[in-house]
């Protein structure tokens, strides 16, 4: 098995358990999550996604966005600390960075 499969199967994994842990998910919904994570990032660095997330308050938002890099402004040095937690995108339609919680991606 190559390097880059057990890296993104050690990926899947580690986020299968954050969303056990964090959110009550069993370990069947934790890891159909995390794979149409890793799905979804690995499609929005190729083109622009439609994304359906869960808010807060309980209703759906849809958004369309996108990590190709020849789509996104460039980014300032601002070092921010790194959150496991969160998924930063591109947010087509507002034209502005925007981030979700991995846990309230709704998978398809």
């Amino acid at each position: 098995m190559s390097t880059k499969i057990k890296n993104q199967l050690k990926e899947v994994m580690l986020m299968a358990w954050q969303f056990v842990k964090r959110n009550g998910y069993s370990m069947s919904e934790a890891l159909k999550c995390a794979w149409a994570k890793m799905k979804l990032k690995a499609a929005m660095k190729q083109r622009i996604v439609k994304v359906k997330l869960k808010k807060g308050d309980g209703s759906i938002r849809e958004a369309y966005g996108t990590l190709k890099e020849n789509l996104i402004p460039a980014t300032s040095g601002e070092n921010r600390k790194k959150n496991d937690t969160i998924q930063v995108y591109f947010d087509t339609e507002k034209q502005e960075y925007r981030c979700f919680k991995k846990a309230n991606l709704i998978t398809l």
